[in-house]
């Protein structure tokens, strides 16, 4: 796996404020989905800022795919092109008086032909299901059609890295699932997710690893393992997801061998205990 996108050392305070994050290390792999996690004020928004090009670490450095990336226009069109990042507000990112416009806005900024900017701007739609609301006023989508339209605007840049902050924020439980669907589309593309969530459940059934930003820096690991360190869930303002919960209770009672294999999902746990067939019975003699 690949290191797309590393901050190494990092540090940074707002003016007249106190220190952020401090001394941080954090590496964004290529081809996982990495959920991250914290209490409010953990420094979640400041690393998704930081990580983007919104925000220049104060100390430490960021690369992408191993090349420092300088702050002048080139480095941060650059940077810009590999790493994509969607905020939690819709409202905050939307600007344009239709979807279509919305979503050309960068491709548009980057100087591509025409062409080109209509081919990307009909992909991303098509990749977030809002074809249909091309031509559709902005201020008139629901809050489900902006975030997909805030997101599609950030996939017609064709980024190596989406970061998406509490992207399933607001929406219904039928609006989670098509989002969802929607992200596994792009990761089977070829865009590695990066998303941001204080839902210990969601991150479990849908990541493959696990950041949790504590006071003692970012701790990264498969994600049935982090969420399972209830020390650092501790830390970071966080419960026991309920899939290791009854991963443990299975195996207490002889139920299951691994907590690891736990379920990560309802579904997950619908086949752990779905009845199994009888054996068969002996022929006779």
């Amino acid at each position: 796996m690949s290191e797309l996108v590393t901050l190494r050392g990092a540090s940074f305070a707002y003016e007249d404020g106190p220190v952020v994050l401090d001394g941080l290390d954090f590496t964004v792999r290529g081809g996982r989905a990495l959920a991250l996690l914290g209490r409010n004020g953990s420094g979640k928004t400041t690393l998704m800022r930081l990580l983007s090009g919104g925000l220049r670490p104060r100390t430490g450095t960021l690369a992408v795919e191993g090349r420092p990336v300088t702050y002048d226009r080139k480095g941060l069109t650059r940077l810009r092109t590999s790493v994509q990042l969607v905020v939690q507000d819709p409202d905050d990112q939307l600007f344009a008086a239709s979807v279509a416009q919305d979503v050309s806005f960068g491709p548009l900024n980057l100087g591509l032909p025409d062409a080109e900017v209509r081919g990307r701007v009909e992909e991303a739609l098509a990749a977030l299901d809002i074809t249909a609301l091309a031509d559709r006023p902005t201020h008139l989508l629901s809050y489900g059609q902006r975030k997909r339209t805030a997101i599609a605007g950030a996939v017609a840049m064709r980024p190596r890295v989406l970061i998406l902050d509490e992207p399933t924020a607001g929406l219904d439980p039928d609006g989670q699932e098509r989002l969802l669907a929607t992200l596994d589309g792009l990761r089977a593309a070829g865009t590695t997710v990066v998303m941001a969530t204080h839902d210990v459940d969601l991150a479990l059934r849908w990541a493959d690893d696990a950041a949790l930003l504590t006071p003692s820096g970012a701790h990264t690991a498969p994600a049935p393992d982090a969420l399972a360190r209830t020390d650092l869930l501790r830390e970071a303002g966080l419960r026991l997801p309920w899939g290791v919960a009854v991963g443990r209770l299975l195996t207490s009672q002889g139920l299951l061998a691994d907590p690891q294999a736990g379920p990560r999902s309802p579904e997950d746990l619908a086949a752990l205990i779905a009845p199994r067939p009888a054996p068969p019975l002996p022929a006779e003699s």
